[in-house]
């Protein structure tokens, strides 16, 4: 049996071995090793009129988020939240997002950014599995929040609109979607009045390694699941990813449009930005078109997409009448479309700029765990496909696994990546169980297939659960099965996915439908049921079987439904 010290050893030689020129080796904090509202405060004394995040024009400074973030922790505080409690965050990007997000970590309570296309049953769940005792939810979606209410135990709610933060006259186009009125809710504390008339004293309650923030992951077994997440693992991923992934100075524009409730959202659009200084332009949801103006606009510096949005840009027709040469940095995402030379050279002639694969990460790892930053000399991470991820970040480690024995495999091996980070989750909220299945003597099983090579680079292979992407989403068939299992006419089903061209993939939904159900229930009415009761994203095809094909222990049996396909 292999060495692991041995084993771990080796891959370092190689790894340095193959480390590129130029790109530092060592995390580097600016401020040091200190919670990131630190940071905020750092940069708020040294440059208090930089705008921290810019929305379609209205400019949102440095002070004046330390300010309001200071404001939001003592209204929180005032009531009766306190130290731990759990705060939900029922937005989607918009600067009051990131007000209440360094708020509650000023207060030292705790972050659950809460995905804003959820419905009902999956907004129940997370409140309940949280405890949250406190909600910001956008005033379009309060009616969702009043009618959970009693089911949780919340004890206050705020909430806030895109009316209030839109400028009159935008300084870029701002898509239809996002012109939205104000929706009033007297029995919610409107979070803009009431953040003007609070104290803006100054709250440091939340230490380093305090419980910050629970992002949710789904599984393979049951519902999502929150991921203990610290500042300490905040700063630690900023503090790689600005130095050796993107090299982010006080002098950088950034954009960001991944939704900030998504764990790489957060780190794009929240934490790297305030950890480096920099300017955050944020939209509200993706648009190639406000993508190119706000990049003309502001001379943007750094992007982050998915390899599907940089393709929309290339195949606009009004891609050639903006200046997009700004860009200095544009890190793509391989999710249905994946990076490869055509789209490299289309991308470097429209903007000057290399499209580079962004990273491997996940959740619980707090996503950016390897670089690749430095390898396209020849386009050599292109032609070492399947997907190349790259090096470690530097204090992250890699080994290859047998899925079943754990036992390690040699280089050039596909196996099961297993990773140790200093950003790893500290655990899965209230699930021991889980916990430990997945966390072993510091390494978390991902249940992903990769391979490390000859050269010490990791190469990711899939995912071996049965995760989906839908448009880039993550959607997790045992959550689908989860909620189908409360439709009152459903007493079996089996999600699996099919691959499709514009979507990446789709959830299939085989059911079996109670012999008594009266009327009979048609596939065309489960899928309304879904429409009602799941995001969009998530919404299966569905298909009545008669029977399930199952193992001697009860499981459906995937593999043959893959053969119904």
């Amino acid at each position: 049996m292999m060495d692991e010290a041995t084993y771990l050893a080796d891959v370092r030689r190689r790894q340095e071995q193959s480390w590129p020129q130029g790109v530092p080796r060592q995390p580097h904090y600016p401020c040091g090793e200190v919670p990131l509202y630190a940071y905020l405060r750092h940069w708020a004394r040294v440059q208090p009129e930089q705008a921290a995040f810019i929305f379609y024009g209205n400019a949102l400074s440095y002070r004046e988020l330390d300010e309001q973030s200071d404001r939001f922790a003592g209204l929180l505080a005032a009531h009766g939240v306190v130290r731990g409690d759990r705060v939900a965050v029922f937005l989607p990007n918009c600067p009051q997002f990131a007000i209440a997000f360094f708020g509650i970590l000023k207060l030292g309570a705790v972050h659950v950014p809460v995905n804003p296309l959820f419905k009902e049953h999956e907004l129940i769940y997370e409140l309940e599995d949280t405890g949250a005792v406190a909600i910001l939810a956008q005033d379009q979606l309060f009616a969702m929040v009043r009618e959970v209410w009693p089911k949780t135990r919340l004890k206050v709610a705020f909430t806030t609109g895109f009316a209030e933060v839109l400028p009159e006259r935008p300084a870029f186009h701002v898509p239809a979607s996002i012109r939205q009125p104000r929706s009033a809710h007297p029995d919610a504390i409107d979070l803009l009045p009431a953040l003007a008339a609070a104290p803006a004293t100054p709250v440091s309650g939340g230490a380093l390694d305090d419980v910050a923030a629970l992002n949710y992951t789904g599984g393979t077994t049951g519902m999502p699941k929150g991921c203990v997440h610290t500042q300490r693992d905040m700063i630690y991923t900023a503090a790689t990813t600005c130095t050796v992934g993107l090299d982010l100075s006080p002098k950088d524009i950034m954009l960001c449009f991944y939704p900030v409730f998504w764990i790489a959202g957060e780190d794009l659009g929240l934490i790297f930005p305030v950890f480096a200084g920099a300017t955050c332009v944020l939209l509200a949801r993706w648009d190639p078109l406000s993508f190119m103006t706000a990049v003309e606009r502001y001379r943007v510096t750094v992007a982050s997409l998915l390899v599907d949005n940089a393709v929309e840009v290339m195949d606009h027709p009004d891609a050639g009448q903006h200046d997009l040469r700004s860009l200095r940095a544009a890190r793509c995402s391989s999710f249905v479309k994946k990076v490869n030379l055509e789209y490299r050279r289309r991308w470097e002639r429209l903007t000057g700029s290399s499209m580079i694969e962004a990273a491997w990460g996940m959740t619980e790892t707090h996503t950016v765990d390897t670089f690749t930053n430095g390898m396209q000399d020849g386009d050599m991470d292109l032609r070492s496909q399947p997907i190349f991820v790259g090096l470690p970040m530097p204090g992250t480690e890699f080994k290859i696994c047998d899925f079943v024995t754990g036992a390690l495999l040699p280089l050039g091996t596909d196996g099961e990546i297993v990773v140790r980070s200093p950003s790893l989750l500290k655990g899965y909220w209230n699930k021991p169980e889980e916990t430990a299945q997945a966390l072993q003597a510091g390494w978390l099983r991902t249940g992903d297939l990769g391979v490390i090579d000859e050269q010490g680079y990791l190469h990711f292979l899939g995912r071996r659960k049965e995760m989906l992407k839908v448009k880039g989403m993550s959607v997790f068939p045992a959550e689908i099965e989860a909620m189908l299992g409360q439709h009152p006419a459903i007493v079996g089903s089996g999600v699996i996915g099919r691959e499709d061209p514009e979507r990446g993939q789709v959830p299939v939904a085989f059911v079996r439908v109670a012999p008594s159900a009266d009327p009979p229930v048609r596939p065309e009415d489960i899928v309304a049921w879904c429409k009602q009761n799941m995001a969009g994203y998530k919404v299966p095809e569905v298909r009545i079987v008669d029977a399930l094909p199952m193992t001697a222990t009860g499981k459906v049996k995937k593999e043959e439904l893959a053969k119904l396909l």
